[in-house]
């Protein structure tokens, strides 16, 4: 399998990465060993997670996904076969960007997932209220001990993504390698109206989360009243709006006809994209991350790409 580095880390990764959200949530440890796994056995080598995974979750509160992925690296002993990474920054125990909280989240990271270092450690969420460059120090103290082997951006706008990379020229310290936003067939604005053209002239690399969005692009919920009873109900209502139900019904369609699955096309649809690194994915099962995973061998026609794109509009 080709893989694709992450931006100027020099770090490489196949082309699409697994979701750690549903690890200790929907998916119990035993579950989550056999997915992670697969994974490699499948050849693939990238797990996201973050420290606030999954506190939303009836009775977590947060950490759980780290410390299922730390177990399962301890039992398995496979740390240099991964590309490991976390988030700081957006868990209510450890909220913020200030060098204190990052000194001390990492930590925390690093015992939960029972190993010494990180292969990308992202800021969750931009910290309006603490210096970038101060964040970036941070950060910087993180690579330099050898803690944290590069660093990203999540759900950064493009304009404090781009104030961010002039400090690090600046003042000489690591710059954001990658981000992560939300990008999907139905949530497209945000990233393609300036962080897709930011990431391409800064050669940064992409990895983009809520690619399925939320499991609506998986074709399992045709209308609201079959969110009836699932843990992610509230993630999901806001995608069945007219334009939500039309693009639903043109993708049911073209995976119907290529005979593949609604979650294969979406993630294909994705894997086209200029300058997207690799979606993220989660998988609560053996059968669906198959599906997911196989996603990177479905090619799309240019009129199947242009029904999808009509339709996301």
């Amino acid at each position: 399998m080709q893989k694709r580095v992450l931006g100027g880390s020099g770090i490489s990764i196949a082309p699409l990465v697994l979701g750690g959200n549903v690890f200790g949530w929907t998916a119990d440890e035993t579950r989550s060993f056999g997915l992670l796994d697969r994974l490699l056995e499948r050849g693939f080598n990238a797990i996201d997670t973050a420290d606030v995974y999954s506190a939303w979750g009836p009775g977590l509160s947060g950490g759980e996904s780290e410390t299922v992925i730390g177990n399962w690296l301890a039992r398995r002993g496979r740390r240099d076969d991964v590309v490991l990474m976390t988030k700081v920054g957006m868990w209510e125990p450890r909220k913020g960007l200030s060098a204190a909280n990052i000194q001390a989240a990492v930590e925390d990271s690093l015992r939960r997932l029972r190993t010494d270092y990180l292969d990308v450690y992202f800021a969750h969420i931009d910290d309006q209220d603490v210096p970038l460059e101060e964040t970036l120090g941070a950060f910087a103290e993180l690579i330099q001990a050898g803690k944290v082997r590069a660093i990203g951006a999540s759900n950064y706008s493009a304009d404090r993504l781009r104030e961010a990379l002039a400090v690090s020229q600046k003042q000489g310290l690591p710059r954001y390698e990658l981000m992560q936003p939300l990008y999907n067939l139905y949530d497209r604005a945000d990233f393609e109206s300036e962080l897709a053209a930011l990431a391409a002239e800064h050669g940064l690399g992409v990895v983009s989360y809520f690619s399925l969005a939320s499991g609506f692009l998986t074709g399992k919920y045709k209308t609201v009243e079959d969110l009836e009873g699932s843990a992610r109900a509230d993630f999901l209502k806001k995608y069945f709006d007219e334009r939500g139900q039309k693009l639903l019904n043109e993708l049911l369609a073209v995976s119907e006809e290529l005979s593949v699955k609604p979650a294969q096309v979406a993630l294909a649809w994705l894997l086209t994209r200029p300058g997207l690194t690799a979606p993220i994915a989660s998988a609560t099962r053996l059968s669906q991350l198959d599906e997911v995973l196989d996603a990177v061998n479905v090619s799309l026609p240019d009129t199947a790409l242009s029904r999808l794109e009509a339709a996301s509009r």
